[in-house]
C-alpha cells in the first residue's frame, strides 16, 4: 500500500518551476534521488553527485515503478518517452525548491540540530520522543547537506506535527544556507569539537559554523550544551535571533542538568532535572554522551509542550544508529565476547566517549577491554598530535589491548604502554587476523574510526566469526 499522496502532479509543476513531458503524472506517494531503494509511485529526483548522474537511471527509475522523473533540459531529447518527466533548468536548485515548498505548507514544529558530534543519535532520540506525541517526519541517517536537507523537506508530509532535522558542514556558510530552508522553531547545538580542522584555522571557527544555525530563528529557541567550552561564545551568537536561550549538561544553571548516571546491562538509567521537574528514566543505549543527548531532545520537547515524563519514557526504546555504538553478543565455539560497533566515524571528542563507555562495560570472566582503533580524518595539521592525545584515554578507561591500523593510528601505538600494545598494521584488511587471533571468550571489543577509515569491515570480520546476536 502507497497510503496517501505526498504531491499532486499539478503542485509538482509550481514547485519545481518545470514544464511537463510525457504527460503529467497525477501525483506522487514519495520522493526518491536512489533507485535501490525508489518506491513504486515514488518522484524520482535526477540529481548529478561526485561519481554519478542520477539522470543515468531515470529508466531504471521509471522499470521500477517511478511515478515522474525531474530531469534537467540537457536530457530532454535522449529521455523523451521514458515516461512523466518535470523537466527544468537546474535540478538541485528544484529540489530545494521543492523543499521550500514543502516548509511553507507545514504545520509542523520544527526542531534543526548540529554539532561536531552527537547530532544523528540526538536527532533520532528527538524523533524517537516525538513521536508518542504526533506524525513526525526526521532526516533518513545523515542525510545533512546541500541535497540531505531539501529532499528531506520534500518528503515532509503536509500533515505532519513534528518536524526535526539534522544540518551537518563541511566548510563555513553551510549551515546558513540549510537552516535558511528548514526555518526551525528550535535550533540545537550538541557539543563543538575538533572536526573538519582541515577546512578550519581553529576551534572556534567551527564553533561560528555551526552557530550559523541559529540564523534560521525568528524569535524562536536556541539549545545550547552548558559543559562545552564554548557555551559563550554560541550563546552570544544565538542572541539576536533567540527569544529564548536554554542549556544542557552536567553544569550548575543548564535548564536541563544530568544528575546521576548509572551504566546497566540493557543501557542507562538516569536522573535529571528538566526545568526544575526531577526525572528518572532508563535509555536503551551506553554511554554518559547519550545520556546528555536526551537532554537536549528532552528540552525540544519541552518547547513543543509535549508530557515530558512520557517523552522521557520513549528513551528506554532508542537503539545507536548503524556504526555509533551498538553492542552484540557474538557467540563463537569457545564462549561468546561483546562487540561494540563504533565504526561510523571518530574524532578526538567522540573517541573519548567512546573509550568512556568502554571503560564502563564489565568484561566476562577471563574477558578483557579491546579497543580496535583506525585514523580519525579531515583533523588539518594537529592530526598525528590529536592521535597519539588519545593515550591517556585508554589508561583511564583500563583498556588491556590496543589494535591501531592507519598512517596517523601508529602514533597512538608508540604512545600507548607497551602492555597494552596488541598489534598496528597499515589496513583494516591486514589487521584482521591479529584480531581475530586474539579475540577470546569475556571480551568486550569496540571498534571505532572514521568512515573513511574503513573500520566496518573489522566489525563485519569480527561478526562473521560465529553467528551473532543482539546484546542490550
Amino acid at each position: 500500500m502507497m497510503g496517501k499522496p505526498l504531491w499532486s502532479g499539478l503542485a509538482l509543476i509550481g514547485a519545481l518551476r518545470a514544464r511537463a513531458s510525457g504527460g503529467l503524472a497525477r501525483e506522487a506517494f514519495g520522493v526518491s534521488i536512489d533507485t535501490r531503494t525508489l518506491q513504486p509511485g515514488d518522484l524520482f529526483v535526477a540529481i548529478k553527485g561526485e561519481t554519478r548522474d542520477g539522470h543515468d537511471f531515470v529508466r531504471t527509475a521509471f522499470e521500477k515503478g517511478a511515478a515522474a522523473a525531474v530531469i534537467d533540459e540537457a536530457h530532454a531529447a535522449t529521455l523523451a518517452g521514458a515516461g512523466p518527466l518535470f523537466v527544468v533548468k537546474d535540478v538541485q536548485q528544484s529540489l530545494e525548491w521543492l523543499g521550500q515548498r514543502a516548509r511553507e505548507r507545514s504545520g509542523a514544529f520544527i526542531a534543526a540540530i548540529t554539532g561536531s558530534v552527537g547530532k544523528t543519535s540526538t536527532k533520532e532520540m528527538t524523533r524517537l520522543m516525538l513521536s508518542r506525541f504526533g506524525e513526525t517526519h526526521a532526516s533518513t541517517a545523515s542525510y545533512n547537506n546541500h541535497w540531505g536537507v531539501p529532499l528531506t523537506l520534500a518528503r515532509m508530509s503536509a500533515t505532519a506535527r513534528y518536524g526535526v532535522f539534522e544540518l551537518g558542514m563541511n566548510h563555513a556558510g553551510e549551515i546558513a544556507g540549510l537552516v535558511a530552508q528548514v526555518r526551525p522553531h528550535v535550533a540545537v547545538v550538541t557539543r563543538i569539537a575538533p572536526v573538519h580542522l582541515e577546512y578550519f584555522a581553529s576551534l572556534d571557527a567551527i564553533a561560528d559554523a555551526k552557530a550559523e544555525i541559529f540564523s534560521g530563528l525568528d524569535g524562536g529557541v536556541a539549545i545550547i550544551n552548558r559543559d562545552d567550552g564554548f557555551f559563550d561564545r554560541l550563546a552570544e551568537a544565538a542572541a539576536p535571533t533567540a527569544g529564548h536561550i536554554l542549556s544542557f549538561g552536567e553544569t550548575e544553571g543548564a535548564q536541563a542538568r544530568l544528575v546521576t548516571y548509572e551504566a546497566v546491562t540493557e543501557g542507562a538509567v538516569v536522573e535529571a532535572e528538566v526545568l526544575g521537574r526531577r526525572l528518572r528514566f532508563g535509555i536503551g543505549a551506553h554511554g554518559k554522551h547519550v545520556a546528555l543527548n536526551a537532554l537536549a531532545a528532552l528540552l525540544v520537547g519541552a518547547v513543543f509542550d509535549v508530557d515530558l515524563e512520557e517523552a522521557a519514557a520513549a528513551f528506554a526504546d532508542f537503539a545507536p544508529p548503524t556504526g555509533r555504538g551498538q553492542r552484540e553478543r557474538i557467540m563463537t565455539p569457545d564462549g561468546a565476547f561483546t562487540l561494540i560497533d563504533e565504526s561510523y566515524n571518530a574524532n578526538p571528542t567522540s573517541m573519548r566517549a567512546a573509550l568512556d563507555a568502554l571503560g564502563a562495560a564489565k568484561p566476562g570472566a577471563g574477558g578483557r577491554r579491546i579497543a580496535i582503533l583506525g585514523d580519525m580524518l579531515e583533523l588539518g595539521p594537529q592530526a598525528a598530535e590529536l592521535h597519539a592525545g588519545l593515550a591517556e584515554a585508554l589508561s583511564a578507561a583500563n583498556v588491556d589491548l590496543l589494535f591501531t591500523c592507519g598512517p596517523l593510528m601508529s602514533r597512538l601505538s608508540f604512545a600507548a604502554p607497551d602492555a597494552m600494545r596488541g598489534a598496528h598494521r597499515a589496513t583494516p584488511l591486514e589487521l584482521e587476523e591479529a584480531v581475530l587471533a586474539a579475540v577470546r571468550p569475556g571480551d568486550v571489543v569496540m571498534v571505532k574510526g572514521s568512515n573513511g577509515s574503513r573500520m566496518s569491515k573489522i566489525v563485519a570480520a569480527l561478526r562473521n566469526a560465529s553467528v551473532s546476536e543482539p546484546a542490550r
